[in-house]
């Protein structure tokens, strides 16, 4: 018999029965009035859920997070702008490429992998141009390191001309975060992370800051991301642009109502965050090491290194073999360690059943000793 495999990667994630349900459900036409009244429904709820002002836009699109990175830059700047990228890992340097095609002056920050850049020093770099925006991801997935977005919200309140552009795909709807408390212009995210929908939809929040922008740029070159293409959808979905990915859409609202029923945004961040340290002492009870400093440590994932002699692949071959998938390393990590997700809506048992398949695995490795000793530390850390 097929061994159930529990996913625990940084996206997907494990997907509920009722949002399953919902991606299930007999398909409508996409000029129905009843899907038409829950996709507003929606767009409605996330634009408040984040914290967009009244001059902003919500976009609920099909494509990947990559494609909101996209969204993002080719609506806030044209040729010859120059933007500035804050790198935490991997998926800041993506921000780079996406600027470099479209023919951008690139200036980037970075931090040793593991670590954040401090805010005094991007507040200098922002100093010595005139920028048209900025970059941060939130949560690099590659290190597993969190950015202290509202510090860098009320820093940039210095810096009104620059827009401040931030990648959630790894962060909203656990790390909290508001575009208005936190002064952030553009905020974007993929439904297959902490909202626990499969993946295939984009949200991108741009502010009233933003949406001017927009307009002052005219014509862009880009078509299918472009807002202008998108507003008359996103106010009536009455209009048509292009197909919605309608039961994704339905699957997506049942994670915002079950958001809500948790308690809201800070609510769940709590519990993320009391989850994540718990998991984070429990997989340093079993004498592994953590890539991401003990003050910058995401609440979505940890990244975590292999003891020495531990090959990766065979790593994550017995994982899959005791029916908990966990990913690879990136960049100069790759082959190096381990990546586990810990967020949207798993529960103690799923992770209870990934750390005790991460000890027998460390233990068939020769490198644990004793059963018991991860499982024991999260139990104890989240009975607190």
């Amino acid at each position: 018999m097929d061994k159930k495999r529990l996913v625990m990667i940084p996206g997907p994630t494990p997907v509920v029965d009722s949002i399953r349900a919902e991606m299930a459900r007999e398909i409508q036409a996409f000029g129905d009035p009843r899907f038409i009244k829950d996709y507003k429904e929606l767009i409605d709820e996330l634009h408040v859920m984040l914290g967009n002002d009244d001059g902003g836009k919500t976009f609920v699109l099909a494509g990947s997070g990559t494609l909101g990175m996209e969204m993002a830059i080719a609506n806030s700047t044209k040729r010859g702008d120059k933007v500035l990228v804050v790198s935490h890992g991997f998926f800041g340097d993506r921000f780079v490429d996406i600027c470099t095609v479209k023919g951008l002056e690139v200036d980037t920050i970075k931090s040793e992998w593991g670590t954040t850049v401090p805010v005094a020093d991007i507040e200098a770099k922002l100093k010595e141009k005139d920028y048209a925006v900025m970059t941060v991801s939130h949560v690099d997935t590659a290190t597993g390191v969190v950015a202290d977005v509202a510090a860098i919200g009320a820093m940039m309140k210095k810096f009104p001309k620059t827009l401040f552009i931030v990648d959630g795909i790894c962060s909203t709807a656990a790390q909290y975060e508001n575009m208005a408390e936190m002064n952030i212009d553009i905020l974007f995210t993929g439904s297959q992370k902490a909202f626990g929908v499969c993946s295939g939809l984009f949200m991108l929040w741009a502010n009233k800051k933003a949406m001017e922008r927009r307009e002052s740029l005219g014509t862009i070159p880009e078509y299918y991301v472009d807002y202008k293409r998108w507003i008359p959808v996103m106010d009536d979905p009455m209009n048509y642009f292009a197909t919605p990915a309608v039961n994704l859409i339905w699957a997506l609202k049942e994670s915002v109502r079950i958001i809500k029923a948790e308690g809201g945004l800070k609510v769940r961040y709590e519990r993320h965050l009391k989850n994540s340290r718990a998991i984070q002492k429990a997989l340093e009870a079993m004498g592994l090491k953590i890539l991401a400093g003990e003050g910058c440590r995401a609440v979505t994932l940890s990244d975590v290194l292999y003891p020495e002699g531990v090959d990766c692949l065979a790593f994550r071959k017995a994982m899959i073999a005791e029916g908990v998938i966990v990913a690879g390393g990136l960049g100069a990590y790759k082959g190096k360690m381990f990546r586990m997700g810990h967020m949207g809506n798993i529960d103690t048992n799923d992770i209870v059943a990934a750390l005790s398949s991460v000890e027998r695995v460390l233990h068939s490795f020769g490198k644990l000793s004793k059963f018991g000793v991860g499982v024991s530390a999260y139990l104890a850390e989240v009975s607190k």
